[in-house]
């Protein structure tokens, strides 16, 4: 299992300006609020309380830059789906969305589902937004809520939906399920697959 110890919070960003240096590498995370991103985010890297989960939806509005290790950052996006954020906050998001993806840094994007909703509009919003040369990767994630059978059935029809626009696997972060295989697809991702612990 991957380990990142390096693993700690580096900024907040509600401008293109306070982004860290372009350089090096980046994954983002995102999902609709409520999916269990924050969740998701913390067992992945193994670190409890990196990311802060919210019972209320939409609380994180900024974009939260997270070192896990030189050049490795990971990024957590505003949870969408929610209409929470004052109107002034809301129209600078396109303008800061559309400056993250130009980022050369920025690999890939980690896709939070809630297994038992699917892939829904704004699922789908947010893989036309990546660019070309990201790729996405989608954790259904609560998978545990599912019988196996329902599982199975859940990846297979996702799978079918995605059509090869990306990648897909069951995720828990509450079971473990999946936990190792996203740890895997981070890492080499951000390039540290020879340097993340075991």
């Amino acid at each position: 299992m991957f380990r990142f110890p390096q693993a700690h919070f580096l900024l907040s960003a509600a401008a293109p300006a306070q982004f860290p240096a372009d350089h090096g590498f980046e994954v983002a995370f995102a999902g609709r609020s409520n999916a269990g991103k924050s969740s998701a985010i913390n067992a992945i890297v193994a670190h409890r309380g990196l990311a802060r989960a919210s019972k209320t939806p939409g609380r994180t509005r900024l974009i939260n830059f997270f070192a896990l290790g030189e050049h490795a950052r990971l990024i957590d996006l505003p949870g969408y789906g929610y209409a929470s954020a004052p109107e002034h906050e809301r129209r600078t998001w396109p303008a800061l969305m559309e400056a993250l993806r130009q980022r050369s840094a920025l690999r890939g994007v980690f896709l939070i589902v809630d297994a038992r909703r699917g892939v829904g509009e704004g699922d789908e919003a947010l893989m036309a937004w990546a660019a070309e040369h990201q790729r996405v990767h989608v954790l259904l994630s609560k998978s545990d809520k599912l019988t196996r059978n329902e599982a199975r059935r859940t990846l297979s029809s996702a799978a079918a939906a995605l059509g090869g626009r990306a990648t897909v696997q069951l995720f828990s972060a509450h079971s473990g399920a999946g936990v190792e295989e996203a740890q895997h697809t981070l890492a080499a991702w951000l390039g540290m697959t020879h340097s993340a612990g075991r």
